[in-house]
């Protein structure tokens, strides 16, 4: 890479840290900003989008090199996430809410694969078959993961896929804040909930889950800066998560066609892979701290969580502001009936689902698993201060370890996301069939997993604030 392309890449992070600093701004003293549950990194994103060549042509971003920044962008933070430490969760309704996350995915993908399913064999044969699976990973899992997985099936025939998946990102965010808005406006007049307060004067982060935990600062005597160690780890991490996905794809070069389309697809779940060696580093270093080996804990939950934020902050602001309007056009119809449907079905699973699986904080769980299903925890974080400002139920917790037990039950989602693939590359649909028929059982599975004895629990519900 020459010295110009690096400088592009800097230039494209400034644009990036102004759009964001223009929607600090704006969140902060614009009204319609400051009464709506809409995360300023959304802001950012749809700004980049407005500026951007595609519309007013202001600002002129280059689509390959913001879909490389959100690809690194989303490594960095999960591997970042994966080295905190972190608490033994025992509680029933965090693993619960980590089956009801999944439950969700599920049925996007479900849903989503179906309709484009009947896309491509019926009126609209210039779909992408296996486009809907988007569904989830832009609405579920966000902008990384979708435009991820949709750059590794172009190698695969999937024409602007990694597009696509930013645009069901996208798409997914306006379903969130949108939706969000008016689930609660629904939900004031309905149930004459209390509208949340100006929060113009209110100290930024004051109520910030992430913030519970103190900094855990090495001795100012050590000649590294405590953030520098963190970086060097999550560095470590990276490189070791390089090295597995190139030896992986050495070793599965010598299994044809099949073995070098798996080797690709792999690629698309480096976020996953980095997670998992991200976490065996982190028992490592409580092991040798535990043994004595390491006077100090070199780790700080606080740094690694301001990492991941600002990544992830970063990577939202330039996936949305990738999204190419013109590489949509032809599969526009399609696309436009998937997300409506999948936004509409979302809402109606969690509004149905949360009253059968919590039985206290009912409101407040569904629209924080709402907004986290659509856009991510941050999104599901903002509906839930417009209900709970001060965060005393235990809402926010379940998003927080739901998501991390949900890493659990989502794993053979993971695995089932691929079976279509090998379908269309080896031209043979019946995987199609049994793709949709795993997703049924396994969306069953979960529902009958999350209800079971809730009957019984329902005679005798206890209080679960937070």
């Amino acid at each position: 890479m020459g010295s110009e392309q690096i400088w592009n890449y800097i230039i494209d992070i400034s644009m990036l840290s102004i759009l964001l600093l223009i929607s600090t701004f704006m969140k902060r003293q614009l009204g319609f900003f400051r009464k709506n549950p809409i995360p300023i990194p959304v802001i950012a994103g749809f700004l980049g989008l407005l500026l951007g060549k595609d519309i007013l042509g202001i600002i002129s971003f280059n689509s390959v090199r913001l879909e490389n920044l959100v690809y690194h962008m989303m490594n960095i933070g999960f591997i970042a996430l994966s080295l905190k430490a972190s608490a033994r969760v025992r509680n029933r309704e965090y693993v619960d809410s980590g089956m009801f996350i999944v439950s969700t995915y599920v049925m996007q993908g479900l849903f989503g694969f179906f309709l484009s399913l009947v896309f491509f064999y019926t009126i609209f044969p210039e779909t992408f078959p296996l486009s809907g699976l988007l569904l989830p990973l832009g609405f579920g899992q966000g902008p990384g993961q979708a435009y991820s997985m949709g750059k590794q099936w172009e190698e695969l025939g999937f024409t602007h896929g990694g597009n696509q998946g930013l645009a069901y990102a996208a798409i997914g965010y306006v379903w969130a804040c949108a939706g969000g808005v008016a689930l609660i406006a629904w939900l004031r007049k309905k149930k004459k909930l209390a509208a949340l307060g100006d929060t113009k004067d209110e100290p930024v982060g004051k109520y910030n889950i992430f913030d519970d935990e103190k900094p855990e600062e090495l001795p100012l005597k050590e000649s590294i800066d405590g953030l520098t160690l963190q970086l060097l780890l999550i560095g470590g991490v990276y490189l070791l998560t390089y090295l597995v996905l190139k030896g992986l794809g050495y070793l599965l070069s010598g299994a044809g066609d099949f073995g070098r389309n798996l080797a690709q697809l792999l690629w698309g779940f480096s976020f996953i892979i980095g997670a998992v060696i991200g976490m065996a580093v982190r028992r490592v270093l409580d092991f040798c701290h535990q043994k004595k080996w390491m006077k100090h804990s070199y780790t700080s939950n606080y740094l690694l969580e301001r990492v991941s934020g600002g990544a992830f902050d970063y990577m939202i602001t330039a996936a949305i502001s990738a999204v190419s309007i013109y590489l949509l056009m032809d599969q526009l119809v399609p696309f436009l009936i998937i997300t409506a449907v999948g936004g509409l079905l979302t809402i109606l699973f969690i509004m149905k689902m949360a009253q059968r699986v919590y039985k206290t904080d009912t409101l407040e769980n569904a629209l924080a698993m709402y907004g986290m299903l659509t856009g991510t925890i941050s999104t599901g974080i903002a509906l839930l201060r417009e209900v709970d400002p001060h965060f005393r139920t235990q809402a926010a917790k379940n998003l927080v370890f739901g998501s991390g037990t949900g890493l659990v039950f989502g794993f053979p989602l993971m695995i089932l996301l691929n079976v279509p693939i090998m379908g269309h590359v080896n031209n043979q649909p019946i995987l199609y069939l049994l793709t949709i028929l795993a997703f049924v059982v396994y969306l069953a599975l979960l529902v009958f997993l999350m209800l079971i004895g809730k009957g019984r629990q329902k005679n005798h519900p206890e209080k679960q604030g937070s």
